[in-house]
């Protein structure tokens, strides 16, 4: 069964990184300074769903591209490849397995505002209850909960180790739970231009909202 698209949305705006110490901060303050200094990033990830029993469903590997502003690309390559790209207003899904792209503004995939974190527009505080959850597995966690009912997930963990992140786990509404994990990370290299660009491939059906 594979992950839904939605999934793969929410943790994409979700995502957060940064490469300077900050051991001695409270993770929320680690996040806020990824917010302010990271320009582009790239990352290894693995991404786990989990059934309500704590029994992983199924395990994907891939690659995450992030440019500021507005600009990210998820390349999945295991057990499918799945595309997932973000330039400017819209949003590309692409599954080579269904050979289908599906367009979506994106204003319409979010309905509300994670996506927003990444850009340093949002404030955690208008948005989201934040609680600190301590340490586990060698992170110190944060959860952040929305407070607009309509945002189509109940929370996000976020786990940061001297100020990168190490891990993540989404709740959404659906009664999915997501983990995901980063290593690999690369911060404010030079990313190729046509890395944010999508052009579907030949035969595929697509599918647009717009």
């Amino acid at each position: 069964m594979k992950i839904k698209y939605f999934t793969f949305w929410f943790l994409l705006s979700s995502g957060v990184f940064v490469n300077t110490c900050f051991a001695a901060e409270q993770p929320v303050e680690q996040f806020k300074a990824f917010i302010a200094k990271v320009n582009t990033l790239v990352a290894d990830v693995k991404q786990v769903s989990i059934d309500q029993y704590g029994h992983p469903t199924q395990t994907s590997y891939g690659i995450f591209y992030l440019q500021r502003p507005g600009k990210f690309r998820w390349n999945y390559h295991k057990p499918f490849i799945q595309q997932i790209v973000g330039n400017s207003d819209k949003v590309w899904f692409y599954d080579a397995d269904l050979q289908q792209v599906t367009i979506k503004k994106i204003d319409q995939s979010l309905g509300s505002t994670p996506a927003l974190l990444l850009s340093g527009e949002v404030s955690l505080e208008e948005n989201f209850i934040i609680h600190n959850q301590g340490e586990n597995e060698g992170l110190q966690w944060i959860k952040l909960m929305p407070k607009n009912e309509e945002s189509g997930f109940k929370y996000i963990l976020i786990g940061m180790e001297d100020g990168k992140l190490g891990g993540m786990e989404l709740n959404d509404n659906f009664g999915q739970l997501t983990r995901i994990y980063f290593t690999k990370l690369k911060l404010n290299g030079v990313i190729k231009p046509d890395t944010f660009e999508f052009k579907a491939p030949e035969g595929v059906d697509v599918f647009s909202d717009q």
